[in-house]
């Protein structure tokens, strides 16, 4: 499977809002509210498309990607880019995730200076920790 990045949109955000996930991913859900779809609509955030035109995902960089209370804990003082992401879905557990997260990777890669990537993960998400340790 083959991805494009495209900025987002209004159409975007609100299609990526709508995702539910089962328990206990259930944890990802987000709310559509103006905070949300600001946040996403911000510049920090890119829509993920296959080469069908489908949305397959997203990613995002920076404090975005951060979890705000490790943020507080002092957990990131080392200098990397953060990356967060969300896969839509009914693609999840289908075994795209390793190629979802290479191209994220390239497609920051191209934008960011040559720093590390960290990918901070919820301990339960055995789907990708799996990916991570690809």
């Amino acid at each position: 499977m083959q991805f494009t990045a495209k900025n987002m949109n209004e159409e975007i955000v609100n299609l990526i809002l709508s995702w539910r996930y089962q328990a206990p991913y259930d944890f990802y859900n987000n709310e559509n509210i103006e905070e949300t779809r600001n946040e996403f609509l911000d510049g920090s955030y890119q829509a993920v498309f296959t080469n069908s035109g489908e949305l397959f995902g997203f990613f995002c960089t920076g404090q975005s990607a951060q979890i705000p209370i490790a943020e507080k804990l002092g957990l990131y003082r080392e200098q990397m880019i953060d990356v967060g992401l969300g896969i839509h879905p009914l693609y999840t557990g289908n075994g795209h995730g390793y190629t979802f997260c290479s191209f994220i990777l390239q497609s920051i890669r191209k934008q960011k200076e040559n720093l590390p990537f960290r990918l901070s993960v919820a301990s339960f998400n055995k789907r990708a920790i799996h990916c991570s340790d690809s």
